[in-house]
């Protein structure tokens, strides 16, 4: 037995430890239940890790980023086990932790049904009783291929060894530089009970899974790709205690409440017919009011910071992406081109930018015109795989609020700070006040342009946003191929993060294009092009909003900002001249005329969310008054006629939510 040094780092303490050769990452947080795993010279080890001269070893403890995926992948573990127990001829793909759970692809003769994961569920929890221990080994390719010759897609997945990616989870699997399989052992004996390919690490035990639960099953294609064959994905969630799965259960139940897709349905706003196509969205005349309101107001408040509007069409020759590099980094994300004008290919346009950049160059462009700020509300389309297109938050058609800005070198940092600063501006006047910015840089595989004129525009990006005050949170690797961006990402009434408006700097499609302008000193100079959405999309701004407000807008974008709802038949006359005087102010009015008894009128309007209820009997008819109900069913009666009106147009003009 020899000594052994190692350096426990806990936040920003070093602590050296002199321990015996064998001693395992768990001795050395022995009596710590919450710790997990161990992250060793920047690599998650399990527990079980032996430690080694020189090691720096910090802790994993289970409520973190790291050991929450190591707890959810864990117990997609126990469900795989569990549904091959159940279900002896299910083939395995792969099961990855993902956002909030872990899911798992099987192969199965039939999909799964609600009975079959309840009996799923039961058996996990048995696994989960008997304390089965995760047990790590490293195999040889010909030594896992002969073990899981049974499970064909194993089989591929070894073959991708070291080269795995993160977009379909094939990395958990064989993402490192060599292969492991991990046992899950009987407790008592050491017997094997089931076992999987895994790049690990893992819980030690089964019996560490505090609380778990499955959500549902999907069809999923093998591995993302639509060519495969598609597979059962059974999804599930899991937790590092009772109380926050109870918890996570009871958002899940808000958020579905307030699923834009069911709310848009309730309230008529908007719909996806089948006969147009998936992600291809329709506004009824409710959803178009509110959309008719956002779009308006955005426009007074760009044409006050000093936009021009511009418009561009739909299609375009092929040639126009190609020059600006769409074609060559963004084909799988474009419909396929429609070949006219004797075989020349047209596309619809995935993007708007190119042709705001065709604008700039139709004439001659002097350093007096800059900063120019051109407008669009600009219908787009991008080919989404039919398994992430989701109601109006990932669409195939929508609406940018698109905005490019062409300025000089000198004029760009003053420029980015301005474009910053209005968007959150803009942003809080449509009810969202909780921001963080991401800074997203160069993907080092998928760029065009110089690195010195990259690290200039990430630069400048960062001071930009800054001097805002807000979190700024790094997206190594998430920028465009022309420049890096700035994301504005706001938390909902629930707490979700969306991501809303970006600010990108382009120092690349200026010269791509050969966008100039004439400088003070007569010669030829090029702009720094600034793209910026707000919104993003407005179909996605729309259904942010929905979910955020739970369909019951504030006033100045409510569909109906009050209905007239009379006590008798007598009281409808006057109530119809209060909604006349009402409109003429501005103000969308409606009265309820049906034949409905009063307080089936008030259900009815409480549930289309309608803010404020005009009800009039004969006391307030006497005296010319009316009075106000609302939403949470508090009551002011006896307020005169002028006095009501006045109040709803304070109301919408100071965009307040009632």
């Amino acid at each position: 037995m020899s000594d052994v040094r190692v350096i426990i780092q806990r936040d920003s303490e070093r602590e050296e430890r002199v321990v015996t050769t064998g001693t395992t990452a768990a001795d050395l947080f022995a009596g710590e239940r919450s710790i997990i795993a161990a992250r060793v010279a920047g690599e998650l080890k399990d527990l079980a890790y032996e430690l080694s001269d020189g090691d720096e070893v910090e802790a994993v403890e289970i409520a973190s980023e790291d050991g929450l995926n190591i707890l959810r992948h864990s117990t997609a573990h126990v469900m795989a086990q569990a549904v091959q127990e159940l279900f002896p001829e299910a083939k395995l793909g792969i099961g990855p932790p993902v956002k909030d759970g872990f899911y798992y692809d099987f192969d199965v003769e039939k999909p799964f049904t609600p009975e079959d994961l309840k009996a799923i569920e039961k058996k996990m929890q048995e696994i989960q009783k008997r304390g089965q221990k995760f047990a790590r080994r490293v195999v040889t390719d010909e030594a896992a291929r002969e073990e899981l010759a049974d499970e064909p897609y194993k089989l591929e997945l070894i073959g991708l060894k070291g080269s795995a990616s993160h977009d379909d989870g094939a990395d958990v699997e064989v993402g490192a530089g060599e292969l492991t399989i991990y046992d899950n052992l009987d407790a008592k004996t050491g017997e094997l009970c089931w076992k999987d390919l895994c790049r690990g690490p893992h819980l030690p035990s089964t019996r560490l899974i505090p609380a778990f639960k499955l959500m549902r099953n999907a069809s999923a294609y093998w591995r993302g790709s639509e060519k495969n064959k598609q597979l059962q994905r059974i999804y599930g969630t899991a937790w590092p205690s009772k109380d926050e799965l109870k918890a996570h259960l009871e958002f899940l139940a808000e958020a579905e409440k307030r699923d834009h897709r069911k709310l848009g349905a309730e309230l008529d706003l908007f719909s996806i017919p089948e006969q147009i196509g998936s992600g291809l969205a329709v506004f009824h005349p409710k959803g178009g009011i509110i959309r008719r309101t956002m779009e308006d107001y955005s426009r007074r408040r760009h044409e006050a910071e000093g936009y021009e509007f511009v418009y561009t069409p739909h299609a375009t020759k092929g040639k126009l992406f190609e020059t600006s590099g769409h074609l060559d980094w963004y084909a799988d994300g474009m419909y396929p081109p429609m070949q006219l004008d004797e075989g020349v290919d047209y596309y619809l346009k995935p993007m708007n930018c190119p042709m705001h950049n065709l604008i700039f160059d139709a004439r001659g462009r002097s350093y007096r015109e800059l900063p120019l700020r051109l407008f669009e509300f600009g219908t787009v389309y991008r080919y989404e795989k039919s398994g992430v297109v989701h109601g109006l938050t990932r669409a195939r058609g929508f609406t940018q609020d698109d905005a490019h800005i062409y300025c000089t070198r000198e004029q760009m940092s003053e420029e980015l700070d301005k474009t910053l600063t209005f968007v959150l501006g803009l942003l809080r006047d449509y009810g969202l006040t909780d921001f963080y910015l991401e800074l997203s840089t160069k993907d080092e595989t998928k760029f065009v342009g110089s690195d010195e004129a990259w690290e200039e525009a990430t630069e400048t990006l960062r001071q930009v946003a800054e001097k805002q005050g807000l979190p700024l949170v790094p997206d190594p690797g998430g920028a465009a191929f022309y420049g890096p961006k700035i994301s504005v990402q706001a938390k909902d009434a629930i707490g979700r993060t969306w991501q809303m408006s970006t600010i990108q700097l382009d120092f690349n499609l200026p010269e791509r294009f050969n966008l100039e302008f004439t400088g003070s000193d007569g010669t030829k100079q090029r702009p720094v092009m600034i793209h910026r959405a707000l919104f993003g999309s407005i179909e996605r701004f729309f259904a942010v909003l929905l979910e955020h407000y739970a369909g019951a807008f504030p006033a100045w974008l409510a569909p109906v900002q009050a209905v007239g709802i009379p006590v008798g038949d007598a009281h409808v006359e006057y109530l119809e001249k209060f909604a006349a005087d009402a409109r003429k102010k501005g103000l969308r009015v409606e009265v309820d005329s049906s034949s409905d008894r009063m307080q089936k009128k008030i259900r009815t309007a409480q549930k289309q969310k309608v803010p404020f209820m005009i009800i009039v009997g004969d006391d307030d008819m006497n005296a010319d008054t009316v009075s106000f109900r609302f939403r949470d069913g508090s009551q002011e009666n006896g307020i005169p006629r002028d006095e009501a009106i006045a109040k709803l147009v304070d109301v919408v003009e100071r965009r307040v939510q009632v």
